[in-house]
């Protein structure tokens, strides 16, 4: 799989059409009846993220995309990176580690999955280093945007930045000389840090001949040079090049024989358990704490580094030289993010674009008596977000509405949705808040906006021990003459306003009196306690959601069986767990046709003669995060369509709070629908999974047009004036 994961862009964009094949529909004898269980049948799901980080890689070789667009697409897969090795590896090297070692569906061992994984992520870190200086570096320098090399500083430069590392640098610098007294320090998770090879004694006789400089956390990772000290353009400088341009004044009479970084990753993920803490919030500071200080997956290294020193640093972190990895360029690639927020350069960037508000909404002052009227679905950000919170800042100022409830994942400590809470809080109303604390790498911001919630009068309430409240909702009581009144809003993301520019998902806000009250049962369960309430209409995880699921799944399969037509389409960004893949398979077997379009992970094999034939499977790799996730059944023509925040994995399925809810009405439906079929038609950002766990990207054929769905959304949605890559 590996060889096949890192062929050139090249070899993989051969011409795919943008409809599916006519797959024969292969129904085998009951006695030939394919082994379901059969790990061949599956891909493992470590490899399989690390294909949909190699896919973002791929977008910063995509010419026909902005200079600066192709440069955060490379930062992303480096972020990707970053948190594939905080959690991913770390996790499979925990279970070796504990001798705890699970094989999933796929047969393959940690121990087996570590090793591929090491051979492709040392290639694909290499080609991101050689795309980055010969692709992305040269192209930016042509537009006059430059990371000024020490080897290229002027006269006027040297001293600019002499003066800079005096100033601002050396005061928070603390190097540490390496002796007995000074073992070497802890590091912090993902910092910059430099190890040095002196030559000398000290003022103290020692001469140890090596030491430690941590870059200061506070500082910037990429300086501006002033405009008076270059020649046009915009100009910049690394820290790591500061300090090491500087490193012998950090050790006065001491030789620098050599300075070089490096940077370590950490095990990041929390190992609290639930079922012994009584302080869900203090339990939490206390392991984030320990997250910048776990167990040592990654060394990241300067690629000039002598063997000997590589060698101690190894030693050092109980590394081995396979989780080594020698780079050609700055250790903390990430950090050039703030290259784009420096440059105001649009004509490098996408085109900026206006998310539309629907016309029921724009101009109304009452949000309530729209949506009392009819269901609004909103698909951002080619739709604004702007509503969602209206609709807050309108309830808490509306002396008529009593009570708020809200769940919230990831929406940052300071957003527009917290500040509508706070004043609904403070106005006197009913505000009730389920903030779930242990939203990956949102754990510190949720605990922060949980005190302020609580400061202004809310009731905050973190969930349910052992299963994470990923559900987005919220729910409005509202007195109308002599009776309450509930309004909601469903969502498949975060909110997070910022997100909502960034991330592709549907919006459901709506009156419709059952789903309301589903919504309101489902509040019941997770602030207090009982048996589980029957719902209507909302299907909601870990009890109803997988179940009916299957179930709908099942009926497309007997409907094909039965010779009828059967069809389904799926949007996730993950397909993992297996009995949904299982079930997957045996409607293709019946014959169902079957699209799945799944940004990340997908361990299901679409292809396999005999077993799944009838299955396609697409990613979406663009401008936008694909990340809404919708379910599509024909159900014999009377079509059934839900949205929900859940993906097909276990443990939104099984261990998460989770809704899937329905869109009713046959002009939304057929919105959607629509919608779909232009995710089906796309050939432009397309990436087609085959049998064989490969990945190829779609390119439109000699005759063919070429789509691009969020190119076509935007158009349709926002206007023609906004267009993203094609």
């Amino acid at each position: 799989m590996s060889n096949d994961v890192v062929r050139s862009s090249a070899e993989r964009d051969a011409p795919i059409t943008d409809k599916a094949p006519a797959a024969p529909v292969e129904a085998p004898a009951a006695s030939a009846a394919p082994d379901l269980n059969d790990p061949s049948l599956y891909i493992n799901r470590e490899l399989s993220q690390l294909q949909f980080n190699i896919r973002v890689l791929e977008q910063a070789l995509d010419e026909s995309k902005p200079i600066l667009e192709r440069l955060k697409f490379l930062l992303i897969f480096s972020s990707n990176m970053d948190e594939f090795f905080e959690i991913r590896v770390a996790g499979l090297k925990s279970q070796i580690a504990f001798d705890h070692e699970i094989v999933g569906s796929d047969g393959v061992s940690p121990r087996k999955a570590l090793a591929e994984i090491s051979e492709i992520t040392h290639q694909q870190i290499e080609r991101q280093y050689t795309i980055l200086n010969d692709k992305i570096l040269p192209v930016l320098a042509q537009n006059g945007i430059r990371i000024v090399r020490r080897n290229e500083w002027s006269h006027k430069q040297k001293l600019w930045v002499r003066r800079y590392f005096r100033h601002e640098v050396a005061p928070l610098v603390t190097p540490i000389g390496l002796d007995p007294t000074h073992p070497f320090p802890l590091l912090v998770n993902k910092s910059l840090n430099f190890i040095v090879q002196l030559e000398g004694t000290d003022a103290f006789g020692r001469d140890s001949g090596l030491a430690i400089v941590p870059a200061p956390r506070v500082l910037p990772r990429l300086i501006r040079l002033p405009d008076e000290v270059c020649e046009g353009g915009d100009n910049f400088v690394l820290l790591s090049s500061i300090i090491h341009a500087h490193a012998e004044e950090l050790f006065p009479g001491m030789s620098v024989r050599g300075c070089y970084q490096f940077r370590l990753t950490r095990n990041a993920d929390l190992t609290i358990d639930p079922e012994d803490v009584e302080d869900l919030a203090r339990a939490l500071r206390g392991e984030l704490y320990s997250r910048r200080f776990g167990d040592a997956v990654r060394l990241e290294v300067a690629d000039n580094c002598p063997a000997e020193l590589t060698d101690y640093l190894l030693k050092q972190f109980g590394l081995t030289a396979a989780e080594m990895y020698e780079v050609n360029g700055p250790v903390n690639l990430a950090r050039l993010f703030g290259l784009a927020s420096k440059i105001q350069r649009p004509e490098l960037q996408y085109p900026p674009f206006t998310p539309s508000i629907p016309k029921a909404l724009k101009k109304a002052e009452d949000l309530f008596q729209v949506i009392g009227r009819q269901d609004v679905l909103l698909l951002h950000p080619y739709e604004s977000f702007a509503p969602v919170v209206d609709l807050l800042h309108q309830a808490a100022k509306d002396p008529s509405v009593l009570a708020i409830k809200q769940t919230l994942y990831r929406s940052g400590a300071n957003s527009e949705i917290v500040d509508a809470l706070v004043d609904a809080a403070r106005s006197g109303k009913e505000v009730t808040v389920v903030i779930e604390l242990r939203a990956r790498f949102d754990e510190e911001s949720n605990l922060t906006l949980a005190s302020r919630l609580q400061q202004a009068g809310a009731m905050v309430i973190y969930g349910v021990v052992g299963v994470k409240t990923h559900a987005k909702l919220m729910l409005i009581q509202r007195r109308e003459g002599e009776e309450l009144v509930r309004y909601a809003h469903l969502g498949t993301g975060n909110y997070h306003t910022g997100n909502a520019r960034l991330y592709t998902d549907y919006s459901l806000l709506t009156s419709d009196q059952a789903l309301c009250e589903d919504v309101h049962k489902l509040f019941s369960q997770l602030t207090g306690m009982g048996k589980l309430l029957q719902m209507k209409k909302l299907l909601h995880a870990p009890f109803t959601l997988k179940k009916t699921l299957l179930e709908m799944i099942a009926r497309e399969t007997a409907h094909a069986a039965a010779g009828k037509p059967a069809q389904i389409i799926i949007k996730v960004n993950a397909v993992t767990d297996p009995k949904m893949i299982k079930a997957l398979y045996k409607a293709s077997i019946a014959g169902v046709k079957i699209d799945l379009i799944v940004r990340g992970m997908c361990c299901l094999r679409p292809g396999v003669p005999g077993v799944s034939s009838n299955i396609r499977v697409r990613s979406i790799v663009g401008r936008f995060l694909e990340h809404s996730r919708v379910y599509w059944f024909l159900n014999s023509g009377d079509e059934q369509f839900y949205l929900a925040s859940a993906d097909l994995m276990e443990r939104n399925l099984d261990r998460r709070v989770e809704t899937g809810f329905p869109v009713q009405g046959k002009k939304l439906q057929s919105r959607l629908k629509k919608e779909l079929e232009l995710y089906l038609s796309d050939n432009a950002s397309t990436w087609l999974l085959h049998a064989d766990g490969r990945y190829s990207r779609s390119r439109s054929g000699p005759n063919q047009t070429p789509r691009n769905v969020q190119t076509q959304l935007l158009e349709k949605i926002c206007g023609s004036g906004a267009s993203a890559d094609v």
